[in-house]
């Protein structure tokens, strides 16, 4: 396996996993990706269907991983997709399966479901890919006598998942930016009351996209990267992405009884991230339908998927909504996406994200480009706060289940996508506690809280204040590394 850049860089050179892990973007600011996709054939498919989740995971990153012996890979997925790590449930007896579905009941001829991605230990589905995350990291400084400084941009459930992923581990410290104000009280608190030394967490003067920015800026500067070994947690970490490539599969042979059936998923999304993996999962072979992309009001990538014109979005345009996860208006991860459907033509990524960073993006609707989208299965909608609300709501009364704000998103627009006899499946985000003050809207009732998070909001917090200055966080890295 050799990964290259979708801007081109490494092209006649050998990239491993492990040489990317502790990184973010490549030297031309472009992101990593295999130089193909490994294919699961059908009798390997049927194999996994009755894998524990840690030995599924095992598989899966092991075609993308072939220079960690299988014997330490094995062992970190075990180490990683335990019931113990993923304690927070709602079902007992679903604990052991890590990631449980959750079969709502049939609408307009479709099983509608919810994989539970949310029973980790900052209640959120991006827990599945950092836990695993951090053991790997600890596993290739400890192998190779180094450290690594993370830095990483959070609108809510990333920062968290981060630094309890990464906290106590032997060399690496989190340094972890975040939007002054504009997260919940409860994904704050998860944070910025995390007292170990080696967590730090910036509280910048801006949105989630100044905070991104920064990172890459700083990605950027190739001297001060190598000086101070920045690394990065962000979905730009191919680990990351590929962590999540799993759960579609897991939640694939949930939701059916052979591998002759196709199903659909349905994504919150605003990084692009999590639906890339499910893109990925697709190329590798995975029977899906449709991937629908479910936006809040901060619908970029839905703008896209029914124009073909990706247009960045400006400050004063980027709404601080109630599902604040998906309040982004650039989408990293996007570029990965492009790069495939541009049949991995690096020149032509290359121009494109550069008019993205002079001009504010660009228009692939009139190139033929765009008409390909469907061969990937792509659709999209939107979701506002009025929906969300009806959707929690509507879920609670009709199925007795309490869902947070982005998982409500994603369920209003996996509605307009439903095909009799296809099962969706909805990616649940996070668990309702995380955005109480919506729930107590749509429902008049508190939330559910798991007893390890009792009190949690009133514990002391310890965080700086930085203005939106990539100088600034660089100076804050240099003096406490």
């Amino acid at each position: 396996m050799n990964y290259i850049s979708t801007r081109g860089a490494g092209l006649s050179e050998r990239h491993t996993f492990s040489d990317i892990l502790l990184g973010g973007l490549a030297r031309d600011g472009g992101l990593y990706l295999p130089t193909q996709y490994p294919r699961v054939p059908a009798e390997e498919l049927a194999r996994w269907r009755t894998l524990s989740y840690a030995d599924l995971a095992f598989e899966v990153l092991s075609k993308f991983s072939d220079d960690i012996p299988a014997d330490d890979l094995r062992s970190l997925t075990r180490k990683t997709y335990t019931a113990d790590v993923y304690s927070n449930v709602r079902d007992e007896e679903a604990a052991a399966q890590i990631t449980p579905l959750k079969t709502l009941g049939v609408e307009n001829g479709a099983a509608l479901s919810l994989l539970e991605l949310s029973n980790g230990p900052t209640l959120a589905f991006k827990d599945m890919a950092m836990q695993l995350l951090g053991n790997l990291f600890e596993y290739a400084l400890r192998k190779h006598g180094e450290t690594l400084n993370i830095l990483g941009a959070t609108s809510g459930d990333t920062g968290s998942a981060a630094e309890y992923a990464m906290r106590g581990k032997a060399g690496v410290r989190v340094f972890m930016l975040s939007p002054h104000g504009k997260m919940s009280a409860f994904q704050t608190a998860q944070m910025f009351s995390l007292q170990d030394p080696n967590i730090f967490n910036l509280a910048v003067e801006g949105n989630f996209d100044n905070c991104q920015d920064i990172v890459k800026a700083v990605s950027n500067d190739h001297a001060f990267k190598a000086a101070h070994k920045i690394g990065t947690v962000n979905s730009i970490n191919w680990a990351r992405v590929v962590a999540q490539v799993v759960y579609y599969f897991k939640g694939y042979f949930a939701a059916t009884k052979s591998n002759d059936e196709r199903v659909s998923f349905t994504v919150p999304s605003g990084n692009f991230g999590n639906v890339c993996a499910g893109h990925i999962a697709r190329m590798m072979g995975l029977p899906v339908e449709k991937l629908v992309v479910a936006t809040n009001e901060n619908d970029v990538l839905d703008e896209f998927f029914r124009t073909g014109v990706y247009r960045v979005r400006g400050a004063d345009e980027t709404y601080h909504t109630t599902s604040p996860s998906m309040d982004i208006s650039k989408a990293s991860n996007f570029e990965r996406f492009v790069f495939d459907l541009l049949g991995r033509d690096p020149a032509r990524v290359l121009q494109l994200f550069r008019d993205v960073e002079e001009k504010g993006g660009f228009d692939l609707a009139a190139s033929g480009d765009f008409a390909r989208v469907k061969e990937f299965g792509f659709v999209s909608g939107r979701s506002s706060h009025a929906d969300r609300v009806d959707a929690i709501r509507d879920v609670f009364e009709r199925y007795g289940t309490m869902i947070d704000t982005h998982t409500a998103d994603g369920l209003k627009v996996a509605r307009e996508h439903l095909q009799p006899g296809v099962p969706m499946i909805v990616l649940e985000t996070a668990q309702p506690i995380k955005f109480g003050e919506t729930i107590r809207e749509a429902l008049l009732r508190e939330p559910e809280r798991p007893p390890a998070f009792v009190g949690l909001e009133k514990l002391p917090q310890r965080f700086d204040i930085v203005p939106a200055d990539a100088n600034v966080v660089k100076a804050y890295i240099a003096e406490r590394t």
